[in-house]
C-alpha cells in the first residue's frame, strides 16, 4: 500500500491530539483504523514513527521528522488543489476562533460564506489565542479570529475586522442603576479564566478605581450571562456575546467614558491561496458584527 495524505492526516491528528484514541474521535475513525493507517505508514517509510513502549505512545525522532513534512506536504497539496482556475472554490477552510466569537459572529459568518462558496467546506476550531496563532503558523488554519491583546508573530498578518466595545450588563429589574450604584449595591459575575479578554476587564475596573463585591467567578461568557439574567449580578462583557441571545430582560449600556473597545482581527499567513476566500471572511464579519450604532 503507497502513502497517501489520509495516512498523513492521520497522522498529525495523533500529534496534535495527543493519542491513538483522541485522534481516532477527532477524524471520525475507529481506534484499529487509526493504528493500521500508522503501520502501514511505518511500513511504507521503513522506519516506527512512535516509540510504542510509552504510554501514550510518543513520536520517535523519525516521527517527528515526518510530522514536520507532512504539514508541508498537504500545505501543499491542499494549495495546489485550490489553485485550479476557472472552477468553483472547494476543498476545507480551517478557520480557529475565540471562544467568545464562536458563540454567534463566527457561526453566522460561516453561514454567510456557505451562501458565497457552496462548495466550500468549513472546520471550525474554538481555542485560546496563542493556540489558534500557532497553528496559522503551522499551516493546520488557514486563519483565526482574534483580539489585538496577543503578540502576532512576524510570519503572520494581522488585520482588523471590527473594533467591538465592553459593554456592563444589567440583571432585570435594574435598568436605572448607574455602574457606581451596581457596584455599590450588587455582586460582580467576575469572568475569571486566562484570556486577554478576561485580563482587560479585571484590568479596566481596577483602572477606574472600583472595588465591587465578587459573588460569582466563572470560567465561560455564556455563563457570565446566565448568571445576571438570573439576577445574581451585573457584568462587563464584550458586545458580540449578546448577539442572538434571548436578554430582553436585560439592559446594558457602555463600560468606560469614553468607552471601551477592543479590536478584533483575522491573522492569516502572507501569501496564503486562500486569499480570496479570507477577504470575503472579513468583509462578513466586519458587517455581522457591526455594533447598533454603525448601522444607523
Amino acid at each position: 500500500m503507497s502513502m497517501d495524505t489520509r495516512q498523513l492526516e492521520t497522522l498529525l491528528a495523533i500529534e496534535r491530539y495527543g493519542g491513538f484514541a483522541a485522534a481516532a474521535q477527532a477524524v471520525n475513525l475507529t481506534a484499529s483504523a487509526v493504528s493500521q493507517q500508522i503501520s502501514a505508514l511505518e511500513a511504507e517509510l521503513g522506519a516506527e514513527l512512535f516509540d510504542r513502549s510509552r504510554r501514550p505512545p510518543a513520536l520517535t525522532a523519525k516521527g517527528a521528522e515526518v510530522v514536520r513534512s507532512a504539514r508541508a506536504i498537504l500545505q501543499i497539496y491542499t494549495e495546489t488543489k485550490d489553485s485550479v482556475p476557472g472552477g468553483p472554490v472547494r476543498g476545507t477552510l480551517a478557520l480557529g476562533t475565540l471562544r467568545t466569537g464562536g458563540d454567534s459572529i463566527v457561526p453566522r459568518t460561516v453561514a454567510r460564506m456557505r451562501e458565497l462558496f457552496p462548495e466550500l467546506a468549513f472546520r471550525l476550531r474554538i481555542g485560546m489565542a496563542e493556540e489558534l496563532l500557532s497553528e496559522v503558523a503551522a499551516g493546520q488554519l488557514d486563519a483565526a479570529l482574534v483580539a489585538d491583546h496577543v503578540a502576532v508573530p512576524p510570519s503572520l498578518r494581522w488585520t482588523e475586522v471590527l473594533r467591538e466595545p465592553l459593554v456592563v450588563l444589567t440583571p432585570p429589574g435594574t435598568s436605572d442603576l448607574l455602574l457606581e450604584d451596581l457596584v455599590r449595591n450588587l455582586p460582580y459575575i467576575r469572568y475569571r479564566t486566562q484570556v486577554p479578554l478576561a485580563r482587560q476587564i479585571d484590568t479596566e475596573i481596577a483602572r477606574l478605581g472600583m472595588e465591587p463585591r465578587q459573588y460569582v467567578s466563572v470560567n465561560t461568557m455564556t455563563a457570565v450571562i446566565g448568571c445576571v439574567q438570573a439576577g445574581l449580578g451585573w457584568a462587563v462583557i464584550p458586545y458580540l456575546t449578546l448577539h442572538d441571545r434571548i436578554t430582553a430582560s436585560l439592559t446594558w449600556f457602555p463600560f468606560g467614558t469614553p468607552p471601551i473597545q477592543r479590536r478584533l482581527g483575522v491573522v492569516q499567513r502572507p501569501g496564503n491561496s486562500r486569499t480570496e476566500v479570507i477577504a470575503s471572511l472579513i468583509d462578513a464579519i466586519a458587517e455581522l458584527g457591526r455594533p447598533p450604532d454603525d448601522n444607523d
